[in-house]
């Protein structure tokens, strides 16, 4: 006798949107380039079908290969639909343009990724559309910054450069006592470790260049959304004319196959390299919430399954430049650079206290940020050991 069982995700991220039948016997989900379809009928040409039917109409619509990835995504955020787009940052823009028009107001986290925040900014102003930057620890304080003109809240957990957690739930319950809609950036733990509609969210937003893709080659972005939400994102996208090329579609999908055993490396390699360097003496602290110190560790605990690679650093004291480049300048495994989620390490500096509004960002020293690619964390560890000596000698000269 066999017992019935929810899958877990894991089985999922492998399984979800596998058609074999229907792709001659094949394991993967052909790839299909097409801009042109062609109709038999002239009626089925001027009444093209919608892209939910899974029917081919034109080539910005979709073809078999972004069915089967979106199909996919859909099943692991648990979302009425997906849509896939050109960037992670078109993802962002599509979400923060599809419910507003002018005179409307939105709320944003004050550490949102800030290409996001320069669209608020730059373009959402000039359509006449106010944003408000919120604290991003504010939880169901929320409620008192929602005005009568509020279209959505926009949030991001763990937050860009700071890494503060979100009390996502608190913030959701709010935002639907005043009808407003939610999204969510949630680039950092991926479907696999969070799932922002199963808390609410109306729209779970990817940058699926990053650890869905995971191998540094791969330009993507996804929308998530539930039924209600989800036609206006699409019309959004349309109007844009954003599209997802196929091979990305097909990278995609091909990445979300072995996405679980990545992340697992990442979550254990930056483990370690977080508890390595709490006990250095060049750090004042780590930025990172799955461990047990930091301020956001109740909540990740709560919500999150798992940890990605990403994390930050601040330094014990105010470090030269030149030393800090010194440092990262001569690292043999962490490269200078953006777009992480990759195999790859990397590091970056970071400069919260040039664009967040709501608190002074303290610090004793620079910020850093590094991801933990799926090297040797012992390696990475020597790495960033010798880094440090090369760090308080140049600070000395």
């Amino acid at each position: 006798m066999t017992t019935s069982r929810v899958e877990s995700k894991r089985t999922r991220l492998v399984q979800s949107a596998r058609h074999s039948s229907d792709w001659n016997g094949a394991l993967n989900a052909p790839l299909m380039r097409a801009s042109t379809i062609l109709f038999d009928r002239l009626d089925e040409y001027e009444v093209r079908p919608e892209r939910s039917s899974g029917k081919l109409s034109y080539g910005i619509a979709g073809t078999t290969t972004h069915f089967a990835f979106q199909e996919a995504l859909a099943d692991l955020e648990g979302a009425a639909d997906a849509i896939t787009l050109p960037s992670g940052l078109a993802a962002n823009t599509v979400a923060l343009q599809a419910f507003v028009s002018q005179g409307d107001h939105i709320l944003v986290t004050d550490s949102v990724y800030y290409p996001a925040r320069r669209f608020c900014d730059k373009i959402l102003k000039r359509q006449g559309v106010e944003t408000t930057y919120y604290d991003p620890t504010i939880g169901a304080g929320i409620e008192a910054l929602i005005r009568p003109n509020t279209k959505l809240i926009y949030m991001e957990t763990p937050g860009s450069l700071t890494f503060e957690m979100q009390d996502v739930p608190a913030i959701v319950a709010a935002a639907r006592k005043h009808g407003v809609r939610t999204a969510l950036d949630n680039t950092w733990a991926t479907p696999l470790f969070y799932r922002p509609l199963e808390q609410g969210v109306d729209l779970s937003i990817q940058a699926g260049t990053k650890y869905i893709g995971g191998h540094g080659d791969l330009m993507l972005g996804y929308i998530a959304a539930n039924e209600a939400s989800f036609r206006a994102v699409y019309d959004m996208a349309l109007f844009h004319g954003h599209c997802c090329g196929p091979e990305e579609a097909y990278q995609g999908l091909r990445g979300l196959r072995s996405m679980g055993a990545r992340l697992d490396q990442h979550q254990r390699g930056a483990l370690a390299v977080a508890r390595w360097l709490q006990e250095r003496p060049e750090v004042d602290r780590v930025l990172y919430p799955a461990l047990p110190e930091d301020p956001g560790h109740a909540i990740w605990k709560r919500d999150f399954d798992g940890a990605t690679g990403l994390l930050g650093i601040v330094l014990a004291k105010p470090y030269a430049r030149r030393a800090v480049e010194a440092m990262i300048e001569s690292y043999r495994y962490f490269g200078i650079g953006a777009s992480w989620g990759s195999f790859a390490s990397l590091v970056v500096s970071g400069y919260p206290e040039r664009h967040q509004t709501t608190r002074r960002w303290e610090a004793t020293g620079p910020l850093l940020r590094y991801h933990i690619g799926l090297e040797d964390p012992d390696d990475l560890i020597n790495d960033l050991a010798t880094g440090f000596e090369r760090l308080e000698q140049a600070n000395k000269g």
